[in-house]
């Protein structure tokens, strides 16, 4: 097992031979602590990142470690049931706490630095006090393991989460029970204060963050909305909405502060592909597999228009910066330029020898970039409808690109796992972002243009540095791909859509997640059974509605595949579904397209959840 230290890019590896299962940094900075399965307790040097000591002493895996506020003292809890004091600077073990009955799986200081927490898989917290080592409380009411456990800021209080699906607050002075907060589904593994102690944290293996205001009880809850995964976001002019776009055919407004859901509009017959507010924030556009464009009042809720022409997928669109023009990109293969006021079409550019995934116009409205299926990028001259440059080097489909804000440079993400910044005058490749495990499926540039976001179908986010192209932030906490990401426009914030179902709202400077927008998750609705020779299965599911056509999926030694009239054979697998109930197609895995053009693979894969 190896501990990383992130600035910018991994600066400092501490090596291990063994899984570790708690990490902490000194309050100066100037450490880290760690706990591990070898029942050790390590302490290191930030700057060197040599093992300065280690700390032997338990009988069982540690499973919690904290450092005291002065920094001269470590607390830990194991497996062994006892909690030990230790000396940073001899590295002798001061005391050791007992009184639990079990694992001891969560120990945390009070910011002043006199007591202890713990909590235990005995179902009980326990208070100690941190000079003499005695129990000053006893913590009762959880009816299952406790996973985690937390001092408020002001001392006053303690949160713990346990495996009996509550969060409970508790008075450290009386050791009693205050509140009780119910919600989520599973068990909680983690919970925290805010800042200034008026609200909790949860995570919990039901796959959501849950935010609590601690004086009303009530649950800031992430909100259903789409029932489908999200294809795309963007933020209004002024940061203060999100509009989302979903496989569901549907698009909504969100509120950021709060995590409501504002407005939904139903209109499309497919799947809503991509989202975008104008200039001014008074107008949405939206693209669909349905092969039409529609722009609504985000005022009145209407549908002002809808705009036909393209013979395929609209993949991607975007308004020019003075909001009279919208651009397209399609699977047909081809942009489209349109008039806002009138809905004509007033150009056509050709040239990509497959899908145009993604389009934008540069900051001054004069060029387009487009990204495509056929591993190209290319620049277009907007007022003649000229291709200026085509730029070469991703191996692999590109799935998003961006203009920086100044225009002098353009970002790409692709299948091949890569970022790259171009240079626009050139068309020179200026830097090659590694560091994704599968896909990248969005890029972005910062409003001020010095960082890079990406989102990937590994699941995570990335925040680079756009000069020297090193990595700042690791984002995690989707459970799926990440299809789409944006900055707001004052740049302090990041959105993300997932096949998760989810939008995610996160700080750009801690890179926490401040708020979880939850869909529903999907699964196979219908199965019937033919009584043909090879056995045949009707499937109603919005991953599979092509044109009028019915699908079916063939089962042949074993193997799915889907066909339909206009293609021959899809080949799958498709996994069980997260309820264990059904089959899930949006987590298909194509293995294989036979007789496929590109275009035919690419509806393919991202059918299968690929971006």
């Amino acid at each position: 097992m190896v501990l990383k230290l992130y600035q910018d890019q991994v600066t400092k590896s501490f090596e291990y031979g063994i899984a570790i299962s708690s990490v902490k940094f000194s309050p100066d900075g100037s450490k880290i602590v760690s706990g591990s399965w070898d029942k050790t307790i390590r302490i290191w040097d930030v700057s060197s990142g040599e093992l300065i000591r280690s700390l032997e002493g338990h009988l069982d895996t540690v499973c919690s470690v904290d450092f005291f506020p002065d920094g001269f003292k470590i607390v830990s809890g194991s497996l062994d049931k006892t909690l030990r004091i230790w000396d940073v600077l001899s590295g002798k073990l001061m005391k050791k706490l007992e009184g639990h009955s079990a694992c001891i799986n969560s120990v945390k200081l009070s910011l002043d630095g006199s007591k202890i927490v713990s909590g235990s898989d005995d179902d009980t917290i326990r208070i100690w006090d941190a000079s003499s080592g005695e129990q000053v409380q006893l913590l009762e009411g959880h009816s299952n393991y406790i996973y985690s456990v937390e001092f408020s800021p002001d001392c006053s209080k303690i949160v713990s989460g346990s495996c009996d699906k509550t969060i409970r607050i508790w008075d450290v002075s009386s050791g009693k029970l205050i509140q009780t907060l119910e919600g989520h589904s599973n068990f909680i593994y983690v919970v925290g204060f805010s800042p200034d102690g008026s609200k909790i944290v949860s995570g919990s293996h039901d796959k959501t963050v849950r935010i609590w205001d601690v004086s009303s009880e009530k649950l800031l809850r992430p909100l259903e909305g789409h029932s489908h995964w999200f294809n795309s976001v963007d933020f209004s002019f002024d940061g203060y909405k999100i509009v989302s776009g979903s496989f569901d055919k549907t698009i909504q407004i969100w509120d950021v502060s709060f995590g409501k859901l504002i407005r939904s509009w139903n209109g499309h017959s497919k799947s809503v592909t991509s989202v975008r507010f104008s200039p001014d924030g008074s107008k949405i556009v939206s693209g669909s597999r349905d092969k039409t464009i529609r722009i609504w009042d985000v005022s009145s809720r209407e549908l002002i228009r809808t705009l036909e022409g393209h013979s395929n997928f609209v993949d991607s669109v975007a308004f020019s910066p003075d909001g009279s023009k919208i651009v397209s990109g399609s699977s047909d293969d081809t942009i489209r330029i349109w008039d806002v006021s009138s809905g004509k079409l007033i150009q056509t550019l050709k040239g990509h020898l497959n899908v145009v995934r993604f389009v934008r116009y540069s900051p001054d409205g004069s060029k387009i970039v487009s990204g495509s299926y056929d591993f190209t990028i290319r620049i277009w001259d907007v007022s003649s409808g000229k291709l200026i440059r085509s730029l070469d080097g991703h191996s692999n489909y590109v799935s998003s690109v961006e203009f920086s804000p100044d225009g002098s440079k353009i970002v790409s993400g692709s299948h091949d796992e890569t970022i790259r910044i171009w240079d626009v005058s050139s068309g020179e490749q200026v830097k090659l972002l590694n560091g994704h495990s599968s896909d990248v499926c969005s890029v972005g540039f910062s409003p001020d243009g010095s960082k890079i976001v990406s989102g990937s179908s590994d699941n995570t986010i990335r925040i680079w540095n756009a000069l020297n192209g090193s990595q700042i932030q690791l984002l995690e906490g989707h459970s799926n791909g990440v299809r789409c990401v944006k900055f707001s426009p004052d740049g302090s914030k990041i959105i993300s859509g997932s096949v998760d179902n989810t939008i995610r709202i996160w700080d750009v400077s801690s890179g926490e997640q401040i708020n979880l927008l939850k869909g529903r998750s999907d699964t196979v609705q219908s199965v019937r059974h033919s009584n043909e020779d090879d056995i045949k299965f009707s499937v109603d599911h919005p991953n599979f509605s092509v044109d009028e056509k019915q699908e079916e999926l063939h089962s042949e030694n074993g193997t799915l595949y889907l066909s339909n009239d206009d293609v021959k054979f899809w080949k799958c697998v498709l996994r069980i579904g997260d309820d264990g109930k059904g089959l899930s197609l949006k987590n298909s895995i194509w293995k294989d397209a036979k007789g496929l053009t590109m275009s035919q693979k690419f509806v393919v894969e991202q059918r299968g959840g690929s971006c």
